[in-house]
């Protein structure tokens, strides 16, 4: 099957997100609704300085491989990449934790596009490393912002995504290699959210803007493990989420296409109405 992606997605997208007009009132025009709303990219850049797992023996690479004017007087530049799957702004396919379950180029477009929810708890995080967002601070949330709908594209701000340039304070440890795991500290997803959310708003997809659904003293990775068993990816590392609203943005979220990949980087933008 055939997929274009451009915005005439996004503008079905908001036409679909408008509420019917009354009964002899004109529909607003969607082309108009795209033009008058903003455009907000929730990635980190690629970098020598994107931040990876520990262990991971090596990080971002870009070589140039030609730079300059050419014989024929025109410039031409050309760079390869290096890069693990799993680091900077990216997607956790579902086969990274669970077997059988969707690989990158098998998660449906559908569970990567479409209206989100952030969920604001920064409050409750503060500067406790461990944190797990738990059910009960959604709860509260929802009680001040709404319900969750099913079907949404679930991204929490925890807040931690302010110290992403500083590695030490971002994991937790600026060490690197096998022994730096333990010395792992950052908020995550506690498993009984997962699985709240899981059976009771059904989330095309959960992203939050640590380096892992899991908090970083996790060593049974179970959020992870719930959310994909389920075959809901999840998005790590997003950015700028203080400026995306509560409700009403509409996410686009394309990860590299890796045939058999267990995740890869993500470029993920929010589209948010003029009257959000």
């Amino acid at each position: 099957m055939r997929y274009l992606l451009s915005s005439s997605i996004v503008l079905l997208a908001l036409s679909c997100a408008t509420p019917r007009p009354e009964p002899g009132v004109a529909a607003p025009d969607p082309a108009s609704l795209l033009s008058e709303a903003t455009w907000i990219d929730l990635s980190h850049d690629f970098s020598d300085s994107t931040i990876y797992w520990p262990n991971n023996p090596t990080g971002f690479e870009l070589h140039v491989e030609s730079e300059g004017v050419t014989p024929g007087g025109w410039y031409y530049s050309s760079n390869s990449i290096c890069a693990p799957e799993h680091g900077g702004t990216h997607m956790d396919a579902p086969v990274h934790f669970a077997e059988g379950k969707h690989t990158s180029e098998e998660v449906p477009l559908d569970q990567l596009i479409g209206k989100a929810c952030v969920l604001d708890v920064t409050s409750a995080v503060g500067d406790d490393a461990d944190h797990l967002v738990s059910v009960a601070e959604v709860e509260e949330w929802e009680r001040a912002n709404g319900r969750i709908p099913d079907g949404a594209i679930v991204l929490v701000r925890t807040g931690w995504g302010k110290y992403y340039d500083d590695r030490a304070k971002c994991l937790g440890t600026a060490e690197k290699g096998a022994d730096a795991i333990p010395h792992l500290h950052f908020p995550g997803i506690d498993p009984a959210l997962a699985t709240w959310l899981i059976e009771h708003r059904k989330p095309k997809a959960v992203g939050l803007d640590t380096p892992s659904l899991d908090r970083g003293q996790s060593t049974d990775f179970m959020t992870h493990r719930l959310l994909f068993e389920a075959n809901i990816p999840g998005f790590e590392n997003v950015a700028s989420l203080e400026q995306v609203p509560a409700h009403g943005a509409f996410v686009v979220a394309l990860p590299m296409k890796i045939k058999g990949g267990t995740g890869g980087p993500l470029r993920i933008v929010a589209c948010v109405p003029a009257d959000k």
